[in-house]
């Protein structure tokens, strides 16, 4: 059959909405880095416009011609070895979406697909399609999916009152002031339209939402929402880090095993955790500073910027300042907690530092005849009063920027210990942290806590268990944990995926 017909064929199988959805996640804000063909060129006339003519003219032909333009060059297309290309970044990304929708194209290239995954050096586990996915961008439509036609309709009103942002805008005047966005498709191309251009105008990015949600703060509730749903649900929806579909994000384990009873355990633990989580796992071995390195050189090729978190189990021996290495080297805690979180890939993403080790020789020790022998080691706020708000800075778009990010942003590290005080072990089953860390989350898989939640139930569990010394003069003490934040979302435990289940790989 001539491709001509079959890609028509297939254009007219999709519904409006879909079309508009593929659309959008074709369309990614974001991409890895560093690309061939990809020099910051201004991607007005490929993302806005085809968007706000669709809009203005309330039929879907500029879509289909983008997505026509699409399966051409891809069907055209020869794969490189060696470099990774713009196209190569926008074929997976169109291929996953098709995959999410249920929309691909029979007659799209498999092969390549593979040939474009192995340029990557994707995993067997990395080649699953959802991990192609972005995370925002899934989040963003479950927003608009929740928003009937009227609700966007407000938030386009809303926006359009903005005069500092829209001035000079064409796309915006293409639109026009009044839109009827009833028609089917209409209202995801809208929508779409509004977060693309905030996004453009660097007034939002994965972890920077306020503006949008201030535009659906706006909306009128009774109109504005999809049954079973409110503007609060909707505005709750994102204030989480995105962290939708599997794989949850990467986690790497690093563990001294020499000189560390019941560190093979330790890895056991963090390994089953982290795989029923739905993270996609590396395990480094008796570390040493070369290996660390080599390990943050990896993390800064272009497939992981696919993923939607990092995890990082550091255990070993330590002091106050530094941890020891498996071949007696030490490094400075310090300077490994800021090493990771500049790594371009994981910008913008949730980065979580289980730091296991011993931060002094100090211990709560517990006296008295009673503890002998006794071890188990054997939002937003509504401010409804005009008063208080009157009194309150004033704090206007111009004074605000989410272009420059401090490194540390976005991340949170999870100490075992606090300052000047031991890690408490047991001989055969490793650290108790790391123990009750993972029972804990375990145990609240599928329950919508946060990983702050269950951290703060960890310091309590933790702080009621007995520990004894494993010198001569058997010490009872207990053991306090605690983490510091830097997170500007919450941090959600995802359902249990399991990553064999439901995989739709592309052809190795």
């Amino acid at each position: 059959m001539d491709e001509v017909i079959q890609v028509t064929q297939w254009l007219s199988s999709i519904t409006p909405r879909k079309k508009a959805k593929l659309f959008f996640f074709t369309t990614h804000a974001d991409a890895p880095s560093p690309m061939v063909g990809s020099n910051d060129v201004d991607t007005h006339e490929e993302t806005q416009l085809p968007l706000a003519t669709t809009v203005a003219l309330h039929n879907l032909k500029n879509i289909d011609e983008f997505l026509k333009k699409k399966v051409n060059t891809f069907s055209c297309y020869n794969v490189i070895e060696n470099e990774i290309t713009k196209t190569d970044y926008e074929y997976l990304r169109f291929y996953s979406a098709c995959k999410y929708l249920d929309v691909v194209p029979p007659f799209l290239d498999l092969e390549k697909i593979s040939a474009i995954q192995n340029k990557f050096e994707m995993t067997d586990e990395e080649r699953d399609y959802r991990l192609l996915l972005d995370s925002a961008d899934l989040v963003l439509e479950k927003v608009c999916d929740s928003l009937k036609p009227a609700g966007v309709s407000q938030m386009w009103t809303a926006l359009r009152k903005d005069r500092n942002l829209i001035r000079g805008v064409e796309t915006i005047d293409i639109i026009g002031f009044f839109v009827d966005p009833n028609p089917t498709g209409i209202k995801e191309c809208l929508f779409f339209f509004i977060v693309r251009f905030l996004q453009k105008a660097d007034k939002i990015n994965r972890a920077n939402t306020n503006r949008l949600e201030r535009l659906i703060a706006q909306c009128d509730e009774s109109s504005s929402c999809e049954e079973g749903k409110t503007i609060d649900f909707i505005i709750d929806s994102l204030r989480f880090y995105p962290t939708e579909l599997y794989p949850f994000g990467f986690c790497l384990i690093m563990c001294v095993i020499e000189g560390r009873d019941g560190a093979m355990q330790e890895i056991e633990k963090t390994m089953e955790i982290s795989r029923h989580l739905g993270m996609i796992t590396h395990t480094e071995k008796n570390p040493t500073k070369e290996t660390i390195e080599l390990v943050k050189k990896e993390l800064m090729k272009p497939k992981y910027q696919f993923y939607s978190s990092f995890t990082c189990w550091f255990m070993s021996h330590g002091d106050s300042n530094s941890m020891v290495l498996a071949d007696g080297e030490t490094i400075e805690r310090e300077w490994f907690l800021t090493s990771f979180p500049d790594i371009s890939t994981f910008q913008l993403k949730p980065k979580v530092f289980f730091m296991v080790s011993c931060r002094g020789a100090n211990k709560f020790s517990l006296k008295g005849d009673e503890f002998e022998g006794q071890s188990a080691t054997c939002d937003y706020y509504d401010i409804g009063s005009a008063l208080i708000r009157n009194r309150m800075l004033d704090i206007t778009d111009s004074v605000r920027d989410i272009s420059y990010v401090q490194p540390m942003m976005d991340t949170l590290v999870a100490y075992s210990t606090i300052l000047d005080h031991l890690s408490g072990r047991a001989n055969t089953h490793g650290s108790t942290y790391v123990d009750r860390a993972c029972v804990l989350m375990s145990e609240n898989i599928s329950r919508g806590r946060s990983l702050t939640e269950i951290l703060e139930h960890l310091s309590q569990d933790l702080h009621e268990i007995l520990q004894e010394t494993m010198d001569e003069d058997r010490i009872v003490y207990k053991q306090a944990c605690h983490y510091d934040s830097f997170f500007r979302k919450t941090l959600k435990l995802p359902y249990t995926r399991h990553p064999k289940e439901d995989v739709h790989s592309a052809p190795q």
